[in-house]
């Protein structure tokens, strides 16, 4: 540890910065700051736009004073940048650096901004760039409750040296005495500082129509929204619209599809809202639209109306802006990316803001936004998360949004985050919220939301097999234990141990009761229902057996079909006829590619042949099938329908639904138990069925317990058990030695050590980590060319966002060559995933080639529109956005240099480098953070 600071000379620190800054530090600020300069970690948690930040400044503010190192982390790389050009223009260029994984610069310095995942990096390889850090900030930590990628903020904090100081700072959190108890746990001293203040009031509105209605009583209060009742003024006015909607409701004209009149219910365009914005200068404004395309709607919704939200000055300056940050894209590039529509939003005051957009578009939206200059941007809620983008007002259209598989109410702390954005520190006295009112609206809802303070952190963590090879490599299974847990996924589940123990503790106390009323737990009735459970569990144990087997003889049936087999698909929505142009691929789910007899085209299941024997015939099929083609499926669904007609379709039809169902063995044991039922001496009591159902009830009590007790030895020791499971697949895999002799060293192992081929696996920081050096030591990717090898890379990483987009059937694979490549990767995954079924771990995710094409046209070519077009591998006719091509690319290029470091032959790290050269061109290098 090192030596506590005297208070004195802490004092002075805090003033010296103070001196720095063109404002006075806030009570949270000087309190979080003191206690740094005293030698204590801190947890600070405030709202976003308190100023957390100030707190890590100070940090590097102490560590340059002290010729000591600092490290400031960052979740995200446009973050790292944004922090890295605050510092440079208070220290300067030499002692600030910077480390993104895309980019490094002046990485030796004293001070270096970084993604967190560099520095957990750093810490596995026990990195020399270690030496002389005193303060790592890790900014946005609550960043670890991310399910993907939370895990990594725990590993740093874990793994720290003890002396370096830890500064965290975290949005504001329900929970942040539990968390601060843990970092205090593992770090030693810290001081945990919460605030709930904003700095700038926020005022909570409704907009009904054209009117902008306060939604809460503040003439009652000030604006926080605690206790508040709804303001009446608000309700008052929706009810009038209410009751001139009933009076009405007999008129014809102007109705909607809801059947409402659409002059009294229409919400205002978003033209019409920003004007209302702009004629009481509450500009400028954030509106929040959760989706992507109704982002890019919006703006040109504005632009096809007279809404011009700048002066030709401001023109001006725009267009200065714009032309610099865009001046190394191509012009073919520009005309595909709808460049100069994109600008004149801009130079009207307007623009979108979402992942989907080029990177160098989005950031530039951001400097013009945060400059002044942009009035109205029209955003997802990605946004809310860190980008230093404040706003006077922030819009929200709708109370719901869509994540993934359903649409789903905001939460309070979603609410929070995204209005968090309203009321600029330093520029605005207050802030706006608006909610755009309709009839499904609840003024009392909307109130729910904007006073509700209940958004926990909850931990991500949970073993990878890149962080159990590397825990295995620097300290054994047994300190690996010991770390585990002292996660914050263990400390959370130690504390949830409390509440379950007392639940046990309440269901033997009734348990006793129970037996009581039945004459005691050795009771007679209570052994006649036990024995009933049994004949019930008996029973459908049998049922299931039957199901499986109908299942089976269903898959032998699909496996065995080959092209141009006439089958009925019995079941679904797609029943009747169909053809067979595919077989199957996996015996064990076998899936052939069928076209029915209504045009569908598509791989079918053992859900949708129920029972079918076998086929009913044959026909001819071309010998290529541009099955996607809907001429293609129109004139093949003729021919099956006419090649259908010499057979006896019906008939067989029939006589298979009249056929006799499946016989199954009558189970012996069943019969015995049966018997031994009608024999107890409990069956004959005249008040059985009243007892058996205290019994019974006693009964799912004993078993509620029993998984309540469960849940304890799970919660205890989950961690290390996966861990455990882990280490043996990867022992069982070769990674890790137990037992004998390493080969590499020829020394004696007894205790688990790490491979040649785990020290490949150590150094792949991947989702799909395993997969990836399953590959490269089984040379899969050997002999590839380097757009080839971009491709098979890409299968690993690319996950499809529409649902129905898996893995693609290999029609628009570019080469052979890459073909097989593709096919090996995917073999190996199949290996590994019934490794992982049989060790019980989570399944590693499927390669999906969706990306492939893509990137390989832009690998071969450099080609936008192109490689856009060639994105395209569904058939939908939607290509992918800029934005997340190349989100993609940049993805393929960090795998790609990760194999350029790890990959065992020196072809493969050069074809690996040629990719990276390859990839990194045009759009994709252009504004890279």
């Amino acid at each position: 540890m090192t030596t506590q600071p005297d208070p004195g000379t802490a004092t002075e620190s805090v003033a010296a910065f103070t001196a720095l800054l063109p404002f006075e530090l806030d009570d949270f600020q000087r309190r979080a700051c003191e206690a740094l300069a005293q030698g204590h970690g801190v947890l600070v948690c405030a709202p976003t736009g308190a100023g957390k930040t100030v707190v890590g400044e100070f940090a590097v503010h102490l560590a340059l004073a002290a010729g000591r190192k600092c490290f400031y982390t960052t979740p995200i790389k446009a973050l790292s940048n944004q922090k890295h050009n605050d510092l440079v223009l208070r220290y300067g260029p030499k002692r600030i650096g910077l480390l993104t994984g895309d980019q490094a610069i002046n990485g030796d310095a004293d001070v270096v901004v970084m993604t967190t995942e560099v520095l957990r990096n750093m810490l596995y390889a026990d990195s020399r760039a270690l030496q002389g850090l005193s303060y790592v900030v890790m900014d946005e930590v609550h960043f670890l409750a991310d399910r993907m990628r939370g895990a990594v903020w725990e590993e740093v904090i874990l793994h720290l040296p003890e002396e370096v100081r830890l500064v965290s700072l975290s949005a504001t959190v329900s929970n942040a005495e539990e968390f601060g108890g843990w970092i205090k746990t593992v770090r030693g001293d810290t001081t945990v500082v919460v605030d709930e203040h904003r700095p700038v009031p926020l005022w909570q509105h409704v907009m009904v129509g054209k009117r902008l209605l306060d939604l809460f009583d503040y003439r009652a209060s000030g604006p926080a929204g605690r206790n508040l009742l709804v303001d009446p003024e608000l309700l008052r006015h929706i009810a009038h619209r209410r009751e001139a909607e009933r009076l009405t409701d007999w008129q014809p004209r102007g109705r909607g599809r809801s059947g409402r009149p659409s002059g009294l219910y229409r919400t205002p365009g978003r033209a019409e809202v920003i004007n209302v914005l702009a004629q009481d200068n509450l500009l400028p404004a954030i509106t929040f639209i959760f989706s992507r395309a109704g982002c890019d709607a919006a703006v040109k919704q504005c632009l096809r109306s007279s809404l011009r939200l700048t002066t030709d000055e401001e023109r001006a300056r725009i267009a200065d802006i714009v032309d610099r940050r865009t001046a190394d894209l191509n012009d073919s590039d520009l005309i595909v990316l709808d460049f100069h529509e994109w600008r004149e939003g801009l130079l009207r005051g307007l623009a979108a803001h979402h992942a989907g957009m080029l990177p160098v578009f989005r950031h530039t939206v951001e400097e013009l936004f945060t400059a002044g200059l942009v009035k109205a941007v029209f955003a997802t809620e990605t946004l809310a998360l860190g980008i230093n983008m404040p706003a006077r007002t922030v819009v929200l259209e709708k109370l719901v949004k869509f994540n993934g598989e359903q649409h789903m109410p905001l939460t309070p702390g979603e609410y929070t985050q995204l209005t968090g954005r309203a009321g600029r520190r330093g520029i605005d006295v207050e802030g706006h919220a608006v909610v755009l009112w309709n009839p499904d609206v609840d003024p009392a809802e909307v109130a729910g939301l904007a006073s509700t303070r209940t958004f926990p952190l909850r931990s991500s963590f949970a073993p990878t097999y890149n962080m159990t090879i590397n825990l295995v490599h620097q300290m054994g299974p047994a300190q690996a234990h010991q770390l585990l847990e002292r996660s914050f996924a263990q400390y959370q589940a130690d504390r949830s141990v409390v509440g379950l123990v007392r639940g046990v503790e309440r269901g033997e106390r009734m348990l006793g009761e129970l037996a009581a009323e039945m004459g005691g737990p050795d009771s007679a009735i209570l052994d006649y229902v036990r024995l009933r459970a049994q004949i019930s569990q008996r029973e459908r144990a049998q049922s299931r057996a039957s199901r499986l087997q109908r299942r089976q003889a269903t898959n032998e049936a699909l496996a065995a079909l080959r092209p141009g087999d006439i089958i009925t698909i019995t079941a679904g929505r797609r029943g009747g006829l169909a053809v067979v142009l595919e077989p199957a691929r996996d015996d064990e789910d076998p899936r052939p590619l069928v076209l029915s007899e209504h045009r569908w085209a598509g791989r079918i299941s053992s859900a949708d042949y129920t029972g079918a024997p076998g086929p009913l015939g044959k026909m001819s099929l071309p010998k290529r099938i541009e099955h996607r083609n809907p001429r293609v499926r129109r004139d093949l669904a003729s021919a099956l329908r006419s090649a259908a007609a010499r057979l006896d379709v019906p008939s067989v039809r029939a006589s298979r639904r009249s056929g006799p169902p499946p016989e199954h063995d009558v189970d012996p044991e069943l019969n015995v138990l049966r018997d031994r039922m009608r024999a107890h001496r409990a069956h004959g009591l005249p008040d059985r069925e009243k007892l058996a159902r205290v019994a019974e009830r006693y009964l799912r009590i004993e078993e509620d317990n029993e998984q309540l007790r469960k849940k304890i030895a799970a919660a205890t020791n989950s961690l290390a058990q996966t861990f455990d499971r882990i280490v043996v697949l990867l022992t069982d895999r070769g990674f890790i030695t137990v037992d004998g002799v390493d080969e590499t060293t020829t020394v004696e192992q007894d205790t688990p050590a790490v491979t040649d081929d785990g020290r490949l696996l150590a150094r792949i920081y991947s989702e799909s980590d395993l997969l990836v050096a399953e590959c490269l030591r089984a040379g899969v990717w050997e002999g590839l060319d380097s757009a080839e090898l971009a491709a098979a890379l890409s299968a690993v990483l690319y996950e499809s966002r529409r649902e129905g987009h898996g893995p693609g059937d290999g029609s628009d694979i570019p080469t052979g060559r890459l073909r097989r490549a593709l096919n090996q990767t995917r073999r190996l995954w199949s290996e590994l995933r019934a490794d992982e079924q049989r060790h019980r771990l989570p399944p590693s995710r499927e390669p999906d080639d969706g990306f492939v094409a893509a990137v390989h046209r832009w690998a071969s070519t450099g080609d936008l529109a192109s490689a856009l077009t060639a994105s395209d591998h569904a058939g939908t006719g939607a290509s992918m956005s800029a934005g997340d091509f190349v989100r993609w690319c940049r993805q393929v290029l960090d795998l790609a240099d990760q194999v350029r470091n790890a990959a065992p032959s020196a072809a493969l790290r050069a074809t690996a480098k040629r990719a990276i050269n390859d990839v990194r061109r045009g759009v994709v290098a252009v504004d890279a953070g």
